[in-house]
């Protein structure tokens, strides 16, 4: 009876576990939450993204095509994708849409359905690619498709191809945050957009020559382009062609741009007359201009001169990128563009490592540069944020002022300085093994900071803790130390502020050291954060300057080596290098072609019968003539303006060091909270340096340590029987 009690009792308590589990599964579909265990959260949406989402006041709809079935990574990528997706749909369920389609996989699925989403894909312009991959010990290649738009209103942001999950959120908040801001700039214009194309009919005539086939109808397809571009502009956008070739005023117009003409000689035997030609697509909104060349040179090896027209499909991307910097959709960024500063984007003969091209690319994505012609005009007022890289001419008294006044009116400041300029040997110019000279460089820009309490020392800094370049079998292989550029490391950056938290390393070159002023920093009630520093294995490199790894060597003595403060960020009310200082006057060539109203002569002779201003007229000045203090603002300070050239920035903004410039510039433009979700999902995790005692107790432990706690463990063990064996013997003796 006992017996099938117990038995009874079993079933119940399993049946009751049941209904208990069922229960508990029907209330988590529609009651659950989701736990991210992850250090930094990086698959969460970040505030900001929550954010933004939140602000949606009209549908927006993603659209992802995804092939199905792919192998590993790419369909962990695409789960990924559809939890971010849910998780922004859960911030704003009414406005954000995702829509998942179907393009097709290997294991089947409904054909014309996939067919059909193929071509959905290729009309919003998601291309397939072509992906690696090993299938029964074979290696293959696959199309597959890999992309997503966004539309809000009739307005469409694309991401092309999701080949990482690195930086995903950020495009997506990114995109978001655009397409906001441009369906409101579009409907705030008060006149169309101007669309012209320049293109020379003449060009008809040569064009199979040199393997352009159908140029005249490329006009056609242009129109088409921009026509079917109205409804997404909300029809903003209005077309023109002009023929250069025929109307002598679209000649003068196309003269008046950057667009290279195409200019050949006579050949009378096709009765072509010697000419020249333009092609190109001009943006025009008010008085700003932006010019899309459409006819381009590509010079290769041994097949000469190639010549392209930028394919139709491509227009309307272009269009798309050029009007967004003309109606200033993102915020501008000012750009210092004279006084010997650094070029933005470099040039084609100029040396590869010291091009901007990947700081220009950058920054393009997110923010309007506006280049900034001190000589010519002050800077703009409004501007949030100056960059000033690497200015090699002296600045004059008022040049320094208008740098003052902007920041007194709240114009931050980044400023990447160097504390040499590196010049050719003037005996050997053209000699491979002359090594350049580092001449100091003082722009007058030095005392500006000095006031505001940062100095740049006149030195380099070397490291031990630097990169090592691997050398050539053929020079004896092994490493070669670069002391001349220190790796930083994680216990080197700041943590105080939280877009640099998750930045583990950091590479700089021929960096300099700065100095820190406390007192000027206290009297002016301001924050200095420092935001990394050099190894305690540093040492300075002053007097003469020699980078030739070969004759680098540390110092003998260990007094000479410290930690050096590479980079600086101050905030606060800066004090005006010019307080009690009498202001600057503009510079006479500065100045040519103006007259006083009261001296019309250039000269400054007085003139006959000229009114002269009355003795007792008051003096007239006005608070925004000049500022002794500022309104609140940041400087950022680097001594090294390599940190921004195509040597150390790529091109994705991956790198840890493109993420440190890039969060930089953010924070300068009050967008800390972008920056830090750009580096949350840094991947880049070096492990903690540690000393060679830590190493030889980690390795003793591995060596013996786990033999002998083995040992212990089946001691442990042997006792326990042991001792259960005499409590039941004693038991039974009992």
């Amino acid at each position: 009876m006992n017996r099938t009690h117990r038995g009874r009792t079993k079933y119940i308590k399993f049946a009751m576990y049941a209904v208990v589990v069922v229960l508990i599964n029907m209330v988590g579909m529609t009651l659950f939450f989701r736990l991210d265990l992850t250090r930094h959260q990086i698959y969460s949406l970040s505030p900001i993204s929550k954010q933004v989402v939140a602000t949606l006041t009209e549908p927006l709809t993603v659209k992802v095509f995804f092939s199905r079935d792919l192998p590993a990574p790419y369909n962990s990528n695409e789960l990924y994708l559809r939890d971010l997706l849910n998780e922004y749909a859960q911030q704003n369920p009414r406005y954000f849409k995702v829509d998942h389609y179907n393009v097709g996989g290997d294991t089947g699925g409904d054909g014309d359905r996939a067919l059909t989403h193929q071509q959905i894909a290729r009309d919003y312009g998601i291309q397939p690619v072509q992906i690696q991959i090993v299938e029964r010990d074979e290696l293959k290649f696959r199309q597959a498709y890999m992309g997503l738009v966004m539309i809000h209103g009739d307005i469409v942001e694309r991401i092309p191809t999701i080949g990482t999950i690195d930086g995903l959120e950020y495009q997506l908040t990114t995109n978001i945050q655009k397409l906001n801001h441009k369906v409101s700039a579009l409907l705030a214009l008060d006149e169309p957009i101007k669309a012209t194309l320049l293109l020379s009919s003449n060009l008809y005539k040569i064009a199979p020559l040199i393997g352009i086939q159908e140029l005249e109808r490329y006009p056609d397809k242009i129109r088409a382009v921009i026509d079917g571009m109205g409804a997404k502009t909300y029809g903003r956008l209005a077309f023109e062609a002009l023929d250069p070739s025929r109307d002598p005023a679209a000649a003068a117009r196309a003269a008046q741009t950057s667009l290279n003409p195409l200019r050949w000689d006579s050949m009378p035997e096709r009765g072509i007359t010697a000419d020249e030609g333009f092609a190109g697509l001009l943006l025009q909104y008010k008085d700003k201009v932006h010019e899309i060349p459409l006819l381009r040179v590509v010079r290769l090896p041994l097949f000469g001169d190639q010549y392209q027209v930028t394919e139709v499909d491509q227009i309307e991307a272009l269009v798309n990128t050029h009007m967004e910097r003309l109606i200033e959709i993102n915020d501008a960024l000012g750009y210092l563009a004279d006084y010997g500063t650094m070029p933005l984007g470099g040039g084609p003969l100029g040396a590869q490592g010291d091009a901007l091209n990947n700081f220009n690319t950058l920054l393009n994505r997110t923010y309007d540069i506006a280049p900034v012609y001190l000589s010519e005009a002050p800077i703009p007022d409004g501007l949030q944020t100056l960059v000033i890289a690497r200015p090699t001419e002296i600045f004059s008294d008022y040049d320094l002022f208008q740098i003052d006044q902007a920041l007194m009116r709240g114009t931050n400041l980044a400023i990447f300085m160097d504390a040499f300029e590196q010049q050719q040997p003037r005996q050997q110019p053209f000699m491979a093994q002359q090594m350049p000279e580092y001449v100091p460089l003082d722009t007058g820009l030095e005392k500006l900071l000095a006031h505001y309490g940062v100095r740049l020392k006149r030195a380099l800094v070397m490291d031990e803790k630097c990169y090592r370049q691997r050398m050539p079998q053929q020079q004896g292989g092994g490493e070669q130390p670069l002391y001349f550029a220190p790796v930083i490391e994680n216990a080197r950056i700041t943590k105080e502020l939280d877009y640099l938290k998750n930045i583990k390393e950091l590479i700089t070159l021929e960096i300099s050291p700065l100095a820190l002023d406390t007192d000027r920093i206290a009297a002016q009630n301001l924050t200095a954060h420092q935001l990394f520093a050099s190894s305690d294995r540093s040492w300075e490199m002053r007097d003469r300057i020699m980078l030739n790894p070969l004759f680098i060597q540390p110092p003998a003595s260990n007094s000479e080596m410290a930690s050096q403060p590479l980079a600086y960020l101050l905030k606060g009310a800066f004090s005006s290098y010019f307080k009690d200082k009498p202001m600057p006057e503009k510079p006479a060539e500065a100045s040519e072609g103006e007259t006083d109203p009261t001296n019309p002569d250039p000269a400054g002779n007085a003139t006959p019968g000229a009114p002269t201003p009355p003795a007792d007229r008051p003096a007239i000045a006005t608070e925004a003539a000049f500022r002794e203090e500022g309104a609140p603002s940041r400087l950022f300070i680097i001594g090294s303006s390599k940190m921004i050239t195509d040597q150390l920035l790529d091109d994705t903004g991956q790198h840890p060091n493109s993420m440190f410039i890039l969060n930089m510039i953010d924070a300068l433009n009050g967008r800390e909270a972008v920056a830090a979700m750009r580096s949350k999902e840094q991947r880049h995790n070096p492990l903690n340096p540690t000393s060679a005692a830590v190493k030889t107790t980690i390795k003793a432990l591995n060596v013996v340590g786990l033999p002998i706690l083995v040992v212990l463990l089946g001691l442990l063990v042997w006792w326990q029987r042991h001792m259960r064996k005499k409590r039941i013997q004693i038991l039974f003796q009992a």
